[in-house]
């Protein structure tokens, strides 16, 4: 397992913010104790959106034997997942904004740390690739620190969950929807299978927007956000599966874990889009209520990563929460599965196989009330319809 350092305090957060992107410093609770996490994605503008991804900032970042955080074995245990016999022939598309100009070192080391099979961009087939959001190796984005850290979140948690999967990674020129819905739809002309975005920016209507997340045949994720209630688009949309997200511990019972609502997961109504057809739950809301599904995100339980593009200070491996650890952990879960059911939305489908799913039934992350900001048995916002047990849901 892994070793926590909590109650460090907001020292390292202090440091000096990055002038392309700057932190926004948020403490989350827990019953475990304070953890201390920064966002490393600015507050999005109008038409923009920002990564969903928070750093621990009271944790120990220079292990090398024991990394902070829950390692690939952790989150397969915890979700009965069947990672290492899982088919190959799926491609997990990772949508961001800006460039890493380490994603392939680093992920060569996260993979190494945790005897993940090898997945480089070598060989005429690589099991890694990487481009702009118009499909070519060049020219990249100007790197971003920032976002180098939500891609390498988001890298790892592919790896972690579908180690026999390739991914593609497609670097938006910069956080705007245009072009981050540019590089969803340059992922799946790519073939990729599923597409995973771990950002969001204001509610936003599908009119707009859904010549990028409308893709038939691909399981398109998106993150719910961190703010608690309160409605994030693309997680929005009719044409994604919306992934919140909870605390996940270790537990005595037959599972093995436990999981509750994470206090900060997005959850919320839409006020453009309608309620899809396949969103056959109850959910309080007379349009397109979120969250779909869920997985880990409370920075209080988070995941490990190692990221070597130093953003204020840390650099090496990493503790990560936010829904943007869920999206590409669902997206993964889906290629596990074997991509998006035929016939059938991804999301859709979970809906017709919610007994396959973990039911969270405690924990809230707002007080707007039942259904919307309170877990509970069946569909709740916080965490959707639950978290996977398996691939039966997806």
């Amino acid at each position: 397992m892994f070793n926590r350092l909590v109650g460090a305090g907001l020292a390292a957060a202090a440091l000096a913010v990055a002038p392309i992107v700057p932190s926004v410093v948020s403490a989350q609770p827990s019953a475990q104790g304070q953890a201390h996490s920064a966002r490393v994605c600015a507050a999005p503008v109008p038409g923009s959106a920002a990564c969903d991804a928070l750093i621990r900032t009271d944790v120990n970042h220079s292990s090398t034997v024991n990394p902070a955080g829950y390692h690939p074995n952790d989150l397969q245990s915890a979700y009965n997942l069947p990672s290492s016999t899982a088919v190959s022939g799926q491609t997990v598309a990772i949508v961001d904004a800006y460039d890493d100009p380490y994603a392939a070192s680093d992920l060569s080391t996260y993979r190494s740390q945790f005897g993940l099979p090898v997945c480089t961009t070598a060989g005429t087939n690589p099991c890694f690739k990487k481009v702009n959001q118009n499909g070519q190796a060049s020219p990249l984005p100007r790197a971003n620190g920032g976002w180098a850290q939500e891609i390498s979140l988001d890298l790892d948690m592919v790896s972690a969950i579908c180690p026999n999967c390739h991914i593609l990674l497609v670097e938006a020129s910069s956080a705007s929807l245009a072009n981050l819905g540019t590089a969803v739809r340059t992922a799946a002309a790519l073939h990729a299978t599923e597409i995973s975005n771990s950002y969001g920016g204001g509610d936003a209507p599908d009119s707009t927007y859904s010549f990028y997340y409308n893709q038939p045949g691909i399981a398109v994720v998106a993150s719910s956000g961190d703010s608690g209630y309160g409605t994030e688009y693309p997680a929005s949309s009719a044409y994604v599966t919306a992934a919140g997200g909870t605390s996940l511990r270790n537990a005595s019972n037959l599972r093995g874990w436990s999981e509750t609502a994470w206090s900060g997961a997005g959850s919320g109504c839409s006020s453009y889009n309608p309620t899809p057809s396949w969103q056959t739950a109850s959910t309080g809301c007379s349009m397109r209520a979120e969250a779909d599904v869920s997985a880990v995100a409370d920075p209080n339980t988070g995941v490990s990563v190692y990221d070597s593009y130093s953003y204020q200070g840390f650099r090496g491996w990493l503790e990560f929460g936010g829904t943007s650890v869920a999206s590409p952990i669902i997206a993964s879960v889906y290629a596990l599965a074997g991509g998006e059911p035929a016939g059938s939305s991804a999301a859709g489908y979970a809906y017709s196989h919610a007994s396959s799913l973990n039911d969270v039934t405690q924990g809230s992350n707002g007080s707007c009330g039942p259904r919307l900001c309170d877990a509970g048995i069946g569909w709740d916002g916080p965490t959707g319809l639950g978290t996977p047990n398996g691939t039966g849901a997806f």
